[in-house]
């Protein structure tokens, strides 16, 4: 079994697709074994997302990122990783295919619903981010 993380960002949030978009996840495999809803502190939105640093998007994706309130799940299941990006989309929701999370629920590229690991080494990352081990439920 694999783990990523899965964030529904305040877009999708304010909007109550909170639901919708979880049950994507159960009905295609991938068992929520940490879930919470937060707000993050712009500090928190900086180190999350610190491997963009760098990028001209960076301080748009921080601002959007601790605008309001997110709900971080972590997930669980065979190909987790593979599952969860091709249930989210294209990054840009015009360009992702239909059925998409970011296709039925984004309104643009920087507010594009959800957020996803990319790979095991940032999703051991992303994971440990908002859940210790109390809060993971296996």
């Amino acid at each position: 079994m694999e783990r990523t993380l899965a964030i529904v960002k305040p877009d999708a949030v304010e909007k109550g697709f909170i639901g919708e978009i979880i049950k994507r996840y159960e009905t295609n495999g991938l068992g929520i074994v940490g879930m919470k809803m937060l707000r993050l502190s712009r500090e928190e939105a900086e180190g999350f997302y610190y491997v963009h640093r760098e990028r001209p998007f960076f301080k748009s994706l921080v601002d959007f990122m601790s605008s309001g309130p997110v709900v971080v799940l972590a997930l669980e299941g065979d190909g987790a990783i593979k599952k969860n990006r091709d249930l989210m989309g294209a990054t840009d929701p015009a360009k992702a295919e239909p059925g998409t999370i970011r296709k039925l629920f984004a309104a643009n590229i920087e507010r594009n619903a959800v957020h996803g690991s990319d790979s095991k080494d940032s999703a051991a990352f992303e994971i440990a981010y908002f859940f210790n081990r109390l809060e993971m439920m296996r």
